[in-house]
C-alpha cells in the first residue's frame, strides 16, 4: 500500500512538476546505506555491542533462576520469615535486571543512543551525496522509496513554513517578545 501511494504521489507530482519546471527524483537510502563502509562498520560495531549488553543481561537472569532454585530447594529447611525476605531479594534483583534491560534496550536506551551517534556520519555523507547529485542534476526535491514518502532533499528556496506562519497568524514578530521561544 506505501509503495503504491508513494507512486500515485509521485506521479501526481511528476504530471504537476513539468508544467511549473520542476525536477524531481528519488532514491532508495536504505540501500545505499547498506552498501557503504562506514554503515556496515557501525551496524557491526552496533550487534556487537547489543550482543554484549545481552550475554550480561542473560548472564544476570540465569544467576537469578539459580537463586530461585536454590530457595526452592531450600524451602523445608526455612521459616516463613526467611523464606520471605528471599523472595523479596529476588523480586529486587529481577526488578533491577529488569530496569538495566529498559535503560540498554527500551526506548532512547543506551543501544539506541550508541546506533544514532555511530550510524550518523554515514547518514550524513549520505545527504551530502544525495544534495550534490540533486545539485547536479538541477533537482528540486529527492525521495526516500522506502518508508513512505520522505523528503530527502528540498532546495530551500520551495520551503514555504515563514508564509504558512504568516497566514495562520504564527509568524514570529521581533517587536513581541511572547512569540519568542
Amino acid at each position: 500500500m506505501n509503495k503504491y501511494l508513494f507512486c500515485l504521489i509521485l506521479g501526481a507530482i511528476w504530471a504537476i512538476g513539468p508544467a511549473q519546471g520542476q525536477k524531481f527524483g528519488y532514491v532508495d537510502a536504505d540501500f545505499i546505506l547498506k552498501q557503504m563502509p562506514a554503515y556496515q562498520k557501525a551496524q557491526k560495531e552496533i550487534q556487537e555491542q547489543a550482543n554484549k549488553w545481552k550475554a550480561d543481561i542473560d548472564e544476570k537472569n540465569a544467576l537469578l533462576e539459580e537463586k530461585r532454585g536454590a530457595l526452592e530447594q531450600e524451602k523445608l529447611m526455612l521459616t516463613d520469615e526467611m523464606i520471605q525476605e528471599r523472595q523479596q531479594e529476588i523480586e529486587k534483583e529481577a526488578k533491577r535486571i529488569r530496569d538495566l534491560q529498559q535503560q540498554i534496550f527500551g526506548y532512547e536506551g543506551l543501544f539506541f543512543t550508541r546506533q544514532q551517534e555511530l550510524i550518523k556520519p554515514a547518514q550524513e555523507e549520505l545527504y551530502k551525496a544525495i544534495e550534490k547529485v540533486a545539485r547536479k542534476n538541477s533537482l528540486q526535491f529527492i525521495f526516500s522509496n522506502n518508508q513512505g514518502l520522505t523528503i530527502l532533499y528540498a532546495e530551500p528556496r520551495h520551503d514555504y513554513t515563514e508564509e504558512v506562519l504568516e497566514v495562520l497568524g504564527l509568524a514570529e514578530d521581533p517587536q513581541n517578545p511572547e512569540n519568542r521561544n
